[in-house]
């Protein structure tokens, strides 16, 4: 098996995790430019480091996923700037994990995303403690059936199901350039491997792009965290571990001009260009159909 492209710009793809076989590389080599790929270097990666972060008041902040990994990052970021934190993990047993976040004060939440009865009750437990101010949809896998169910199901049944705060991150990845726009095929319930995470990451992106030209009220955003070394990213990932989880955060909780615009994909601190696909209102349209047909639940 071939590891990730290893790629520096925030347009091209720029894994996060898993491998890559000979076969998917050069297609997505020849698909993106493998010359690029190979010789870009990314000046965001410099350029942003320094970037103020405002914040004016206290915030109440939703985290999926974070028991580890980047949305861990960001809770205890999050909790350190004196913002209330409501972390999520997949179930009882990961408790253990949020220990120390939750001594800090922050709030926890039980749920496994691949299934949808928990899905709908995690939305609960997140409206019995108040109106969010902001929700960061951070929890991914990487492969295996669920991959659709946990990567693009749950971000837009929780979307659709928690009440509606004031700014929505999704956690996207440059592999989302890679994705395909067929949605004849998808199984979105997770009973069959359908999809890739390419796929679920152009899916999740678009739901971001959909919400953000439906919802005017609300600040919605994708950000891709770059290849950072967490669990999902290995140890030998080459990007800035604090830049794969700042850019979330600053557009959860900053009062800078910037943070509060819409309808961006971010990768370290700077809006780039997504797939082509991802503002295109015909495709958004046709997979919020999807999902609504798949869930039983319409985003209104």
């Amino acid at each position: 098996e071939f590891r990730r492209v290893l790629f520096r710009s925030g347009r091209l793809p720029h894994p996060e995790a898993g491998t890559m076989n000979r076969r998917e590389f050069l297609f997505l080599g020849t698909k993106l430019g493998l010359g690029v790929a190979l010789g870009a270097v990314s000046l965001s990666h410099a350029q942003s480091r320094d970037q103020p972060m405002t914040t004016t008041k206290r915030k109440r902040i939703f985290i999926t996923g974070s028991s580890d990994g980047l949305g861990y990052l960001a809770a205890e970021t999050l909790l350190s700037q004196g913002h209330e934190v409501v972390v999520h993990v997949r179930n009882p047993a990961r408790m253990e994990a949020v220990k120390k976040l939750v001594e800090r004060g922050a709030k926890a939440t039980v749920g496994d995303l691949s299934d949808m009865a928990q899905i709908r009750d995690l939305a609960r437990q997140v409206n019995d403690l108040g109106r969010m101010d902001a929700v960061i949809h951070n929890a991914g896998v990487f492969s295996g059936p669920h991959v659709l169910m946990v990567n693009t199901v749950a971000p837009y049944l929780l979307t659709a199901l928690i009440r509606r705060p004031q700014r929505l991150i999704y956690i996207s990845s440059a592999m989302h350039l890679g994705g395909s726009t067929d949605l004849s095929r998808i199984d979105w319930t997770g009973k069959t491997a359908t999809g890739t995470y390419s796929d679920s990451k152009l899916y999740l992106t678009a739901l971001a792009m959909a919400v953000a030209r439906l919802w005017p009220d609300v600040y919605s955003n994708a950000v891709n965290p770059g290849w950072v070394p967490t669990k999902m990213g290995g140890p030998n990932a080459p990007d800035d571990l604090h830049l794969g989880h700042a850019t979330q955060e600053w557009l959860a909780a900053s009062d800078d001009p910037e943070a509060r615009t819409s309808g961006g994909y971010w990768h370290h601190m700077r809006r780039t260009e997504p797939h082509a696909a991802v503002h295109d209102v015909k495709f958004q349209n046709r997979l919020l159909e999807a999902l609504a047909a798949a869930t039983g639940t319409t985003l209104e």
